[in-house]
């Protein structure tokens, strides 16, 4: 019986401490999973979406995460954006936090239309654009420097692309003179995908092809060449993309001296027509003007002719007719 009572009390200790040692492995598992999955936190990493894409006139996020390497760090801090270029390129956003502070305080934001969305406390750089312009199309990079005792800094490589889509807008038309007394059309189109060009007018029908060269392709904006204008009239340059179209004319008018030599052309706007119009009324008006004066003081003619010309008159006759009769005489 006292045999059997020690060996139960010897399973009872196995037992014991088999339990105890599987309680102090998975102990120790869970110990280094808990590191694992907390590594990412003990180093530096940024995150930011490969891109971003808004239209012009709204406004963009440009989302950024990170984390670093120093544990609650609640020293003083920078958060910067870049534009162009990590590291060298041209900052548009910069705000300073000082020590335990989540107030970041704004010290640049370019044109006034930057402005930080997120908490860099809580390794939050996001940021908003607002009042996008095709001119902010481009790649931006987020960084954050540590001040302090830490003295660390990091900076995405990559960055966000903002992709900035627009509608086609005419930015000039013009008519240029060419040599012997030609005329070609320009027409300048900017737009996000860049728009195609369609030259139209007189002789030429509906969306004709126009002269385009890959270097009159620039970023976001095309030009387009009517090399010959052969006719007077309206020509309309047409831009088209897959948001939008738009259109403008030019009118051409080539004005002949009596010698026929000479050509004068007269490139018009949308609104030039509208004031060669108001410019005809006008003259129109001011010729009734003139017709009505006449009528109301006629000109008189002077009956009795003038002594000079009566003279000339008298040598013009004598010399046409120097072999005429002699003029009488009267005597008494």
């Amino acid at each position: 019986m006292e045999g059997s009572s020690q060996l139960l009390a010897s399973l009872v200790c196995v037992i014991l401490m088999g339990s105890f040692v599987r309680t102090k492995r998975d102990t120790t598992r869970n110990l280094l999973n808990t590191e694992l999955h907390s590594a990412p936190a003990q180093r530096w990493s940024m995150k930011v979406p490969a891109e971003v894409t808004a239209a012009a006139g709204e406004a963009a996020v440009l989302p950024c995460t990170f984390t670093h390497p120093h544990r609650h760090y609640d020293g003083p801090l920078t958060a910067i954006w870049r534009a162009g270029e990590p590291y060298t390129g041209p900052q548009v956003f910069r705000c300073a936090a000082a020590r335990s502070s989540e107030l970041c305080q704004t010290a640049l934001s370019l044109h006034g239309r930057f402005r930080l969305l997120g908490n860099p406390r809580r390794n939050d750089l996001s940021l908003r654009v607002e009042r996008l312009a095709l001119a902010d199309d481009g790649r931006y990079f987020c960084r954050v420097e540590l001040a302090g005792d830490v003295h660390d800094r990091y900076e995405s490589r990559h960055g966000v692309r903002l992709r900035v889509t627009a509608a086609p807008r005419i930015v000039n038309i013009s008519v240029l003179p060419g040599p012997a007394h030609t005329f070609r059309a320009l027409c300048t189109a900017e737009g996000e995908p860049p728009p195609a060009l369609a030259w139209s007018g007189p002789a030429l029908g509906n969306g004709s092809a126009a002269v385009l060269s890959p270097s009159q392709d620039h970023g976001h904006q095309v030009t387009a060449e009517l090399p010959a204008l052969a006719h007077d009239g309206r020509y309309t340059c047409a831009a088209s993309n897959s948001l939008g179209r738009a259109e403008a004319s030019v009118y051409l008018f080539r004005f002949h001296g009596a010698s026929g030599a000479s050509a004068i052309a007269l490139p018009l706007g949308a609104l030039g027509l509208k004031v060669l119009l108001l410019l005809g009324v006008l003259a129109a008006g001011a010729a009734a003007r003139r017709r009505r004066r006449r009528l109301e003081y006629p000109v008189t003619q002077d009956a009795s002719p003038r002594p000079q010309a009566q003279e000339s008159n008298y040598e013009n006759l004598s010399q046409m007719s120097p072999q005429g009769p002699p003029a009488a005489v009267c005597s008494p």
